[in-house]
């Protein structure tokens, strides 16, 4: 299976990495999900919304990467994949920025939705970054939501 794990600031070009992406992937694939995460322009906090101004992300250098990597090959050891790519970027983000990317490549196209539909569940409460966001209300560390625990521990279910 191919993969790839990239942490970075840059931005990146979806149609660029789509078309690499599909080429590395063997010809058992018969379909290919890809999800593109944004920087929201509103959040809100205890009830109020919280206009967003810029969201930080740090990681640590090896840490963070290894996590992704736990996520990818929980996801290749759940389903059978023939590729799977994800991008995290770090650094000051403004609303409307792409922050990640995930695609999945798999010989049927429900395999690849649930893996890629996984990977963003435990993307969001596993891999080891730290959000801070800057609002109208001020400056806070983000942490994962009741609702991001929940949808991660269905996978926990759903693979007993």
């Amino acid at each position: 299976m191919y993969r790839s794990i990239s942490i970075q600031e840059d931005d990146f070009i979806f149609g660029d990495l789509y078309e690499s992406f599909r080429l590395k992937c063997s010809a058992k694939t018969g379909g290919l999900v890809a999800f593109v995460g944004f920087v929201r322009d509103m959040n809100f906090i205890d009830g109020e919304s919280d206009q967003v101004e810029i969201l930080e992300l740090e990681h640590y250098p090896g840490m963070t990467e290894k996590s992704i990597a736990k996520i990818v090959d929980r996801a290749a050891s759940s389903w059978s994949l023939e590729g799977m790519l994800v991008i995290h970027r770090i650094g000051k983000l403004k609303p409307e920025d792409q922050i990640v990317l995930v695609m999945v490549a798999a010989s049927h196209r429900s395999e690849a939705f649930q893996a890629a539909s996984m990977v963003m569940d435990f993307l969001k409460t596993e891999a080891e970054f730290w959000k801070k966001e800057t609002g109208d209300l001020g400056t806070r560390w983000i942490q994962s939501t009741d609702q991001d625990l929940k949808r991660r521990e269905s996978w926990e279910y759903n693979s007993e």
